[in-house]
């Protein structure tokens, strides 16, 4: 099961969402998306949490007011973190995210450590935590198949994308022939490259 919540502080609404438990934890792990951005309680046990942007977005992007969901939700879903105060949430990108066969179940690493930020978290906020709680949604998506089709939309775009960039190309070869072409017939057309009456018999006399 996976639980999903809408943030709509902004426009347009963020989706974010989080496994059951480390099980489902390891599906998203596995089958995220590049665009994901994941989230985690600071040395502390908690739910990961993970931000859905926009294609062609990163974690420079997220909204100021999104990235506060975000974290109240994860100190939300921590058993320890959420009776704490002054505590800190770490992010990164889905990509970062580093996983080798040694780890246990839910547990993760990463790959660049200077690639994970920090987001402090001051206390709970009753107001936010009761306004994703109000959007939240128990489904049981097949990540596996949303994620093949998600990669196959973008090999589709980058297809699409070459194509487009090959018919430029060619467009442009074709308008330097037609600018060669049409310099080279005007030339042609010169004065001092064609003849004249004057160059040989008129044509108009009769005997």
């Amino acid at each position: 099961m996976v639980f999903y919540f809408k943030s709509a502080v902004v426009e347009p609404p963020h989706t974010i969402y989080m496994g059951k438990d480390k099980y489902e934890n390891e599906d998203l792990i596995k089958y995220g998306w590049p665009e994901d951005i994941w989230f985690h309680v600071d040395k502390l046990s908690s739910a990961h949490v993970y931000l859905r942007m926009p294609k062609g977005k990163t974690m420079e992007d997220i909204p100021k007011e999104v990235l506060i969901d975000c974290a109240q939700l994860v100190k939300d879903n921590s058993i320890q973190g959420c009776k704490m105060n002054n505590i800190n949430v770490v992010y990164t990108q889905w990509s970062n995210l580093k996983k080798t066969g040694d780890m246990d179940v839910g547990q993760i690493g990463f790959h660049r450590q200077k690639e994970v930020k920090i987001v402090a978290v001051e206390k709970k906020i009753n107001e936010v935590v009761n306004r994703l709680e109000k959007t939240k949604q128990e489904l049981y998506p097949d990540l596996a198949a949303e994620k093949e089709n998600r990669d196959r939309e973008e090999r589709n775009e980058k297809k699409a994308q070459i194509q487009e960039q090959k018919k430029k190309e060619k467009d442009e070869i074709r308008k330097k022939k037609d600018i060669e072409d049409l310099r080279n017939y005007t030339s042609l057309m010169k004065s001092d490259n064609m003849t004249t009456n004057e160059d040989g018999n008129d044509s108009d006399d009769f005997m």
